[in-house]
């Protein structure tokens, strides 16, 4: 129907939108705070971007792309994620000639085709943040403890942080070879997307949302066992960095993440208060992807937010976000002299910056108090014949009752102050 929006889409109305305004201000802030700049990528990219950054063996790629052709026959993907749109900017641009790390923040609509529940759309929005050009492991525990600041600055308590290595093209070798021989004697009970991972990405098999391959990949050789001793230091030292901040987690050797371009850390903040499906922000380290774009080999480290699921867990943890300001003043009048000096100083109110409202419905003056009432104004002005004519107009106090006469020549300054 005409009048439904799309299955898995959302709208956010007048009530609700503060909430996101009040996220929306506090990341940036804290994003700014940490000396990152915000980056805006096109809603829809060329579908190889996907196809090669995000990895033709996740589900996303495999399942969940709204992905069509143009007037020219070209394939276009809308966005499922944000880090590969930025890393093609960063390469398109060439922000690599520019002093390093470049480092990025982005608040963006992501679209991937999936059963929509509880904190899961199929167009949702999400936060993110990148930084492009060090493989120190200050970058890493730098990107966890933006993120945990800003959770824990919003009031989240009920979280925790995990984190794990998914080790480097090398020591993954090692890992894939006991991987296929542990599922090898249940490649037939796995499913049939699985089936077509065990060869070509059998990592992505520890991912899998059938509860079926879940129960086939318990007691899994991990990717922690096969660490090489490159990735075996950088793990040791993102934790100790951490230790340092005084950020505390914990380490799940079980956490891959669902998108191929990770290597090394990787990290989850989990929460059980909004059921099953409760990573809050996900990310870690890609020091691959730009080359697979087709870019110079430029390492990077960032995470993702959604931000439904945000609102849903501070919602959760019984978070009130302050409900946005009602109108200052409301202007009621009554005749067409009366209108005309009213719309006056309606305008020269909202010029003060003063929000000020007036009656667009042509209420009488009984409506017109009800709905300044309605709209939660503090003080309503009343102007009519007689307060032209004696040059005073009665102010009142919508929450006290209480009324006072001012000038005319001082009813700005008075309603201004």
């Amino acid at each position: 129907m005409l009048t439904n929006a799309p299955k898995g889409t959302k709208d956010v109305l007048p009530s609700q939108v503060y909430k996101w305004h009040y996220v929306e201000r506090a990341f940036a802030d804290i994003c700014e705070t940490y000396g990152f700049k915000e980056i805006r990528t096109p809603v829809f990219e060329h579908t190889e971007l996907f196809s090669r950054g995000v990895g033709d063996t996740t589900d996303i790629v495999q399942k969940e792309m709204y992905t069509f052709q143009d007037y020219a026959k070209r394939s276009i993907t809308l966005k499922p994620e944000g880090t590969s749109p930025v890393a093609r900017a960063f390469v398109e641009h060439k922000a690599y000639a520019d002093v390093q790390p470049a480092k990025y923040y982005y608040n963006t609509p992501c679209f991937r085709y999936e059963k929509p529940q509880s904190g899961r759309l199929r167009a949702f929005h999400q936060f993110g943040i990148e930084v492009f050009g060090t493989n120190n492991m200050i970058a890493d525990a730098e990107v966890i403890c933006l993120a945990n600041d800003f959770l824990h600055g919003l009031g989240i308590t009920n979280i925790e942080l995990q984190i794990n290595s998914v080790g480097c093209p090398e020591c993954r070798k090692a890992h894939r070879e006991a991987l296929r021989d542990f599922l090898r004697p249940k490649y037939e009970e796995l499913c049939g997307t699985c089936k077509d991972r065990f060869e070509r990405n059998p990592l992505r098999i520890m991912d899998c949302k059938s509860e079926i391959c879940q129960e086939l990949v318990k007691g899994a050789p991990l990717m922690i066992d096969f660490l090489c001793d490159d990735c075996k230091a950088a793990f040791e030292d993102v934790q100790n960095n951490l230790k340092h901040m005084g950020v505390e987690f914990v380490v799940n050797p079980g956490i891959v993440r669902g998108l191929d371009y990770y290597t090394k850390t990787a990290f989850e903040f989990v929460t059980t208060s909004i059921g099953a499906q409760g990573t809050v922000c996900g990310g870690g380290r890609y020091d691959h992807l730009m080359e697979e774009l087709g870019g110079p080999p430029i390492p990077g480290v960032g995470f993702g937010l959604g931000i439904e699921r945000l609102l849903l867990t501070m919602e959760a943890n019984g978070i009130e976000i302050p409900e946005p300001e009602t109108a200052d003043v409301f202007v009621a009048v009554m005749g067409d002299e009366a209108k005309a000096f009213g719309l006056k100083l309606l305008h020269q109110l909202r010029q003060a910056g003063v929000r000020a409202e007036m009656d667009a419905m042509a209420r009488n003056i009984k409506g017109q108090f009800k709905y300044a009432n309605r709209i939660g104004a503090k003080k309503t002005v009343v102007i009519g014949d007689n307060e032209l004519a004696e040059k005073k107009v009665a102010i009142k106090d919508m929450a006290t009752s209480q009324q006072t006469e001012v000038s005319m020549d001082d009813i700005l300054k008075e309603l201004t102050k």
